[in-house]
């Protein structure tokens, strides 16, 4: 059987027919997708809110947020999750939310909070250390018994970090460490329960941890014969430290502190 090619532009215009088909296809295709994820069938009819509530209530927030979930554009199907879950995590002591569609019109969101350890800067100040050593903006209802951090916020997870081992060791005191702050120059101080001030110096966490274990050690017997006296501590010398005790000379505002070396 004898093939014939057809004429050039017959060729043409069956490409151009087929394209403008597929063209037509994919507009009928997209028309009827916008007419279903617009169809009121798909509105949005309300929002679950579970997980982590110690510091919000489901019912209070929900309330909170509404009007800006009605500003949001979009059915349950085409919404922007990742905006409302932005929404969520910008109220006080939410650390993440996690929004999922629960068909056919209801969103469900998982809320996952901060749990405050301590004060970051000052008592009130508004700002708090999370467990997991991330600074977040929030008010707690009980703060008096958070201890105080304070230094460069993102050295936040260091500071926590040391703060846990540091009061492990002045526990050994029968005290409580109420402050640590490390500053802008690199080093660290810290504060007892009973005001006792620390000058730890600079280092890693081994090096403080280490100075603050060979103070606490040794300090036993002064401690009980001077009960309450001990105002500060410094703890930067290689092989002792000095100690500022009220009533007993062994520093004077004119002269360095004399070490009181280990025995």
């Amino acid at each position: 059987m004898q093939h014939t090619d057809l004429p050039l532009d017959i060729r043409l215009m069956t490409v151009v027919t087929r394209g403008l088909v597929v063209v037509f296809v994919l507009l009928c295709l997209g028309a009827v997708g916008t007419w279903i994820a617009r169809h009121p069938a798909w509105t949005l009819k309300g929002i679950s809110v579970q997980g982590d509530l110690g510091h919000q209530n489901a019912v209070g927030l929900r309330a909170q947020l509404a009007t800006p979930l009605r500003k949001l554009e979009g059915s349950f199907l085409t919404l922007d999750l990742q905006q409302v879950r932005r929404m969520f995590e910008a109220v006080p002591w939410v650390r993440h939310a996690r929004v999922q569609r629960e068909f056919p019109n209801r969103l469900r969101v998982t809320l996952e909070e901060h749990e405050a350890v301590a004060w970051w800067g000052q008592s009130g100040s508004g700002q708090l250390v999370s467990r997991l050593g991330e600074v977040f903006e929030a008010s707690p209802d009980e703060g008096d018994g958070l201890p105080e951090l304070a230094g460069p916020p993102e050295q936040a997870p260091l500071v926590w970090t040391l703060y846990q081992s540091l009061s492990e060791e002045v526990a050994r005191l029968d005290r409580t460490l109420v402050r640590l702050e490390l500053n802008e120059r690199g080093s660290w101080r810290a504060e007892l329960d009973n005001g006792t001030r620390l000058e730890l110096g600079r280092g890693d966490s081994d090096e403080l941890l280490a100075r603050t274990r060979r103070f606490t050690t040794t300090v036993g017997q002064l401690a009980q014969r001077y009960p309450g006296a001990l105002q500060s501590v410094d703890l930067r010398y290689p092989n002792g430290y000095a100690l500022r005790v009220q009533g007993v000379t062994t520093v004077t505002e004119d002269t360095p502190a004399t070490p009181t070396r280990n025995r």
